[in-house]
């Protein structure tokens, strides 16, 4: 009997296919990078084609690597979020490159937008706020400077989730799960693709995909990728997975994984949420046509910024070396590090700012630098959760995951600046987990998510605030001064 799922983990920076066990044992992990184009200041560019050769190419690699797709009893697909491809239904093939989600091109769109009286508007229908951090501007814009796109009769607009699912069925299948369709600024947090935002952003919405739940056979894939059809069970953005795969299920559970960016979501039920304090609502999950909400906020830059320190200014050589150079000093030294290399994400949505490191003297070192950096993402975390407090959700814990935080420095640091417990799941990649539950109840592997969660979660590890009150003050009031200065 097939009993193992295969997880299609498609982010930004890299593309994953990893086979789990029904306890939720990875079996097999095969990755491939994927190239970033940044052919402006603000833009972010992929090659939808490069994601959909590397993706089916570990896809491959990790399924023959168990035995063959006879083994497998299902895929989940999860995948970076926002992301706007643009392709032809007639070809199957992308019609120009794909806008990722870090792209800021249409700031000055939104802030047109904005000017103009549409943000409340938009926020109560979908829960989000006017930035060109979602889909629907990067859409507008590439049908007004694409010809390509302008001009094609069989268009297809998509997140990467839909892209996969086109390519995976032979372009049988145009959906996209609720949770991604949420993230387009074109859908109504309780209803289907909004007819007044879809004008608004000039966007056609025959182009767009069906709206699915994210668990539950979706599709079956072309018999000559893997040698036999296998059910499409789960699609669900990453942030969303991520949630699941820790375990918050319940209404006030709350994650945060450090990815790329950082993404705290909080359980909101079945209520749709609303926010005072500049939070987004989203769909957590759809099932059987019923929706689960979850309260967002969205930190641009996590990861990304260790792989900036360690790219493009080589103060590191890898990136858990952080961990060791941040310890190596006994405190950030006057420096502190505003990481807004794309701009500020939640609660401040700045699409303008630009980053800023100050307090460096001649007693600066790398050490220094690198240790102010990872001090950012707890500074992040704790306006994030000063935002939620104001908007009546008090967070009792954080439920932590994502590579960036396998640095013991960081997970503690966290716990510190919050004083707050801090759980570390074994397994930090729950982003693909979260997919795997879903795909495993969606095939009929498990009867439930309770019943899945239970199975496959795995061990956790705790850590707990030690930092002192008068230390943890200061650090956020030096936070504080360098955030008035951006």
């Amino acid at each position: 009997m097939a009993d193992r799922i295969l997880v299609i983990d498609e982010g930004t920076t890299s593309t994953r296919a990893i086979v789990y066990d029904i306890d939720g044992t990875p079996v097999a992990t095969v990755q491939a990078q994927l190239t970033q184009y940044y052919p402006e200041p603000g833009w972010v560019e992929q090659d939808a084609s490069e994601i959909w050769d590397r993706t089916l190419a570990v896809a491959r690699e990790a399924i023959a690597s168990v035995g063959g797709a006879d083994c497998i009893a299902a895929i989940g697909i999860t995948n970076q979020r926002e992301t706007v491809v643009a392709w032809d239904r007639s070809t199957g093939e992308p019609l120009t490159r794909a806008i990722v989600w870090q792209d800021r091109r249409t700031a000055a769109r939104c802030a047109e937008l904005r000017e103009a009286g549409h943000e409340a508007d938009i926020q109560r229908k979908t829960g989000l706020l006017l930035d060109p951090y979602f889909s629907a501007s990067k859409m507008e814009w590439l049908l007004e400077n694409e010809p390509a796109v302008a001009a094609c009769d069989q268009l297809a607009f998509g997140t990467i989730d839909s892209f996969l699912a086109w390519k995976l069925t032979g372009g049988r299948t145009h959906a996209t799960d609720a949770s991604n369709a949420s993230r387009t600024m074109l859908m109504g947090l309780t209803g289907g693709w909004d007819a007044e935002l879809c004008a608004l952003f000039g966007v056609d919405a025959a182009t767009l995909p069906t709206i699915v739940d994210s668990l539950g056979i979706i599709g079956q894939t072309d018999p000559s990728l893997f040698g036999r059809a296998i059910p499409i069970a789960a699609m669900i953005g990453d942030q969303q997975s991520a949630t699941v795969g820790q375990g918050c299920l319940a209404v006030g559970a709350t994650k945060a994984t450090f990815g790329t960016g950082a993404f705290i979501l909080t359980n909101a039920g079945d209520t749709p949420p609303a926010s005072a304090h500049r939070l987004l609502g989203t769909v957590l999950l759809q099932q059987h046509g019923r929706r689960s909400y979850a309260l967002e906020g969205s930190i641009f830059v996590a990861g990304s910024l260790m792989q900036w320190l360690r790219d493009s200014l080589g103060l590191i050589v890898t990136a858990p070396e952080s961990e060791a150079l941040a310890a190596s000093v006994p405190d950030n030294g006057g420096v502190c590090f505003v990481p807004a290399l794309s701009g500020l994400g939640a609660p401040h949505w700045r699409a303008d700012v630009r980053a800023l490191v100050t307090g460096m003297t001649f007693a600066t070192t790398k050490a220094h630098i690198v240790r102010a950096a990872l001090e950012a993402q707890s500074h992040q975390i704790h306006d994030l959760m000063m935002a939620y407090r104001q908007d009546g959700i008090v967070w009792d814990s954080i439920r932590v995951d994502g590579g960036m935080i396998a640095n013991n420095w960081l997970a503690q640091d966290l716990a510190d600046i919050t004083g707050l417990p801090v759980e570390r799941p074994a397994n930090v990649e729950t982003t693909a987990l979260g997919a795997a539950m879903l795909a495993a109840v969606g095939c009929g592997l498990y009867p439930d998510l309770a019943c899945a969660t239970s199975a496959m979660r795995g061990k956790l590890e705790r850590f707990e605030p030690r930092m002192d009150g008068a230390t943890r003050d200061a650090r956020l009031s030096q936070w504080r001064d360098a955030i008035s200065k951006v």
